[in-house]
């Protein structure tokens, strides 16, 4: 079937059947478009080609899960929260990096450093918690306490610490995969 003469609709529609010829066209009717926008946000071609690049994989992955009503826009939005993100987290590093020294961010490689990141997120998530959940958070994880230690600490039944503690780690986890999806 040729899907040069297709509409955006029409190649969707086979995109979602997994269909490797529709995700061609669409790669081929989008992707300069995608790499300009990309490029002009990032100012650095290796950087919007790598955008692009990740875009249409995670099309490609995600194909039988999207309900996109207007590609194009999907994909230059894709694009620009991407190159946020980028940008969000270049900014982030060196504010990191600018708080602690400069020493002890040189020998912490790539992943340890995403790991600070994503507990300093976390640590921002329970400072929005209700109360009594923020508490419960920080005595079982920052301070190691049992449930049992925790409701003698608190006077509240062990159920209720559970049910704060199962609060709390339900809100973190959905910032979290909010926050990855997004980004």
């Amino acid at each position: 079937m040729n899907f040069k003469s297709s509409t955006d609709k029409e190649l969707l529609e086979y995109l979602n059947l997994g269909n490797e010829e529709a995700f061609t066209e669409i790669y081929n009717r989008y992707w300069k478009r995608l790499l300009a926008i990309a490029y002009n946000f990032s100012k650095d071609k290796t950087v919007a080609q790598d955008i692009v690049q990740e875009i249409f994989t995670r099309l490609w992955v995600k194909h039988a899960k999207l309900n996109i009503e207007c590609l194009n826009t999907y994909l230059a939005a894709a694009v620009k929260f991407s190159v946020f993100k980028l940008i969000y987290r270049q900014k982030r590093r060196m504010e990191i990096e600018s708080e602690n020294c400069a020493d002890e961010l040189s020998t912490l490689s790539e992943d340890e450093i995403d790991a600070r990141f994503i507990q300093e997120y976390i640590n921002k998530v329970v400072e929005f918690l209700p109360e009594n959940c923020r508490l419960v958070f920080k005595y079982s994880r920052n301070s190691g306490l049992s449930i049992t230690e925790i409701s003698l600490e608190l006077g509240i039944s062990p159920k209720t610490v559970e049910g704060h503690l199962t609060k709390g780690l339900k809100a973190i986890r959905l910032n979290l995969r909010n926050a990855l999806n997004l980004f």
